[in-house]
């Protein structure tokens, strides 16, 4: 099912003091493990945060309250409309720790479109008075998949000041940026405002292609978190680790000043060949593209055959 951003029925946010920050990157590269340490060290800091999930998996705040699954905007308003009454933000609406968060949701498997559910959870709350609410940082948790014009409402509408990608040193993680970029880039041609402030680098091995992508397509990279079996074991076990107390949360404070201070920067995103090259090794040499034949196709010679053209002769 096709969807339109146009679609959607609200305006781009109002200026105000408040950071509106969209997170993008593929799926299982780490938004989630990342926005939780994350916002949980700027509510340490004292600052305001609203963290919500965007992606139709529903997962965004599970780690933050413990492996709990929480309900859905899409959900509960739904069975709320059948119930004949009226949405709270009690109900949707949670905190752990000083963090406010929420999840849109999406349709079932198979059902309905994830796109279409972004918007219907953005105007649902914005009747719940989403513009009027105090918060320092409200956090987006968005799929990397930007092609669908729901998830990347926030770029496309102005509804975010500026965007975080997360990726990894492997292939597909980094293609995913790159599209994230793309499609900043697009829409500042349109005459947008969004602009990327730098990418987060999760599970890294020291390789370096995810610095060499940042350094390519000009922005910077705002944190390194390393590969290293404690994040791991932690984080499976649901436990935050962006805390003053643990021991990584020097790295989480320092992302969390790196989000604060960047700026919104007009990227330059790279071509196909560009982004394989980052992964290149010194001996590879792209092999020619060679063309594919007719014969080629049906695995066996052409035999030419007879005209079945009917010819009429002349009256």
């Amino acid at each position: 099912m096709s969807m339109k951003v146009d679609d959607a029925h609200f305006e781009p946010a109002p200026p105000s003091a408040t950071q509106i920050i969209a997170i993008y990157g593929k799926g299982g590269i780490g938004k989630s493990f990342t926005l939780a340490n994350l916002s949980t060290m700027m509510a340490q800091m004292g600052k305001r945060v609203l963290l919500i999930g965007c992606d139709p998996k529903s997962d965004t705040t599970s780690l933050l309250f413990g492996g709990k699954a929480c309900p859905t905007i899409i959900e509960t308003s739904s069975a709320k409309k059948q119930a004949g009454e009226v949405l709270r933000i009690e109900d949707i609406c949670f905190k752990r720790d000083g963090v406010f968060a929420m999840e849109l949701g999406g349709p079932e498997v198979g059902r309905g479109c994830g796109g279409r559910g972004i918007i219907h959870g953005f105007e649902t709350i914005e009747k719940l008075g989403f513009h009027d609410w105090g918060f320092d940082y409200v956090l987006l948790d968005f799929l990397g998949d930007v092609v669908c014009g729901g998830f990347g409402l926030p770029i496309a509408r102005d509804l975010c000041q500026k965007v975080i990608v997360v990726g990894s040193n492997d292939l597909q993680s980094l293609y995913v940026a790159n599209n994230v970029c793309s499609a900043v880039e697009y829409f500042r041609k349109l005459g947008g405002n969004v602009g990327v402030a730098g990418l987060v680098i999760n599970k890294d091995d020291g390789t370096g292609e995810s610095q060499a992508f940042a350094q390519a397509v000009g922005i910077p990279v705002l944190a390194a978190i390393p590969a290293d079996d404690d994040i791991r074991r932690k984080s499976a076990n649901y436990e935050i680790i962006g805390t003053k107390h643990s021991p990584w949360g020097s790295l989480f404070a320092g992302l969390a000043q790196a989000v604060a201070d960047a700026p919104p920067l007009r990227p330059k995103p790279l071509a196909q060949d560009q982004l394989l090259g980052l992964f290149k090794g010194q001996e590879a040499a792209g092999a020619p593209l060679q063309p594919a034949s007719q014969e080629d196709m049906m695995g066996r010679p052409i035999v030419a055959r007879k005209s079945l053209e009917v010819v009429y002769d002349k009256a």
